[in-house]
């Protein structure tokens, strides 16, 4: 490491918790700064874990201070997508660097143009489902999605909202809430596993977990009505920058 890669990440990853505080797709910016800064790819992904783990603790708790977490419904589905988020960080470790590498570039652009597409975020009204078929649907969906975060994580918060809507039949603001809990569970199990196996840049994760939280806190601040229409230019403006560098004009 070195000063410029202190340079490229920090102001991204403050950006990215910005960004994400009022639009979502924060992963999509912190997980490419890391690759534009030159890390590897396990270590980008396991590094970025470190930040978006203390930018998803700080949004939980702001849920959680508001009581809007159903606690009876996000236990089981925080205990399998603890499950899944453990099995995909470990696969991640398996898998070689090349192909991690040339995975995350069709990863991220399709992961942003989900993320981006906001007609996917909407109350779907009809029949309400029993309680024990939402809880089967919900810790189903944190399994599957738990493993992607282990693996990759850029959209996770934005799949689990979708899974969540769509399938169990949730209000948007209860799935957010119950999507906070179980992001921050595949974080922190994640961050776990790479921690053991030594691929987090301690130094930079941690300055890059603080930028992230100041961008987050400030982000929160505002009332912005028009924070999809600020991620947008700003999602695609740090891919750009990636396709940049894989292509070696940076």
């Amino acid at each position: 490491m070195n000063l410029r890669v202190f340079l490229i990440v920090l102001p991204l990853t403050f950006l990215a918790g910005f960004v994400d505080a009022i639009g979502g797709g924060g992963g999509l910016i912190s997980l490419p700064a890391f690759l534009i800064a030159g890390l590897p790819p396990h270590a980008a992904i396991a590094t970025n874990k470190m930040s978006s783990t203390c930018g998803t603790a700080l949004a939980a708790f702001r849920f959680q201070r508001k009581k809007l977490i159903d606690w009876k419904l996000a236990l089981p589905a925080i205990v399998c997508a603890a499950a899944g988020s453990g099995a995909g960080s470990n696969l991640s470790l398996r898998v070689d660097s090349s192909v991690l590498e040339k995975a995350l570039y069709v990863v991220l652009p399709v992961a942003a143009f989900i993320v981006l597409n906001k007609n996917l975020f909407r109350d779907r009204p009809g029949r309400e489902l029993p309680a024990r078929r939402v809880m089967l649907i919900s810790s189903a969906a944190a399994f599957l999605i738990g493993i992607y975060d282990g693996f990759y994580g850029p959209g996770t918060g934005t799949f689990l909202i979708i899974a969540f809507t769509v399938f169990a039949k949730m209000g948007i603001a209860k799935a957010n809430a119950q999507t906070k809990a179980i992001n921050l569970t595949t974080n922190v199990t994640a961050l776990a596993v790479f921690l053991v196996n030594g691929q987090v840049l301690l130094l930079l994760g941690a300055a890059a977990a603080a930028c992230n939280m100041a961008g987050n806190y400030i982000g929160a601040g505002l009332a912005m009505k028009s924070g999809a229409k600020l991620a947008r230019p700003v999602i695609l403006f740090v891919l750009f920058l990636l396709l940049l560098k894989v292509t070696g004009v940076m």
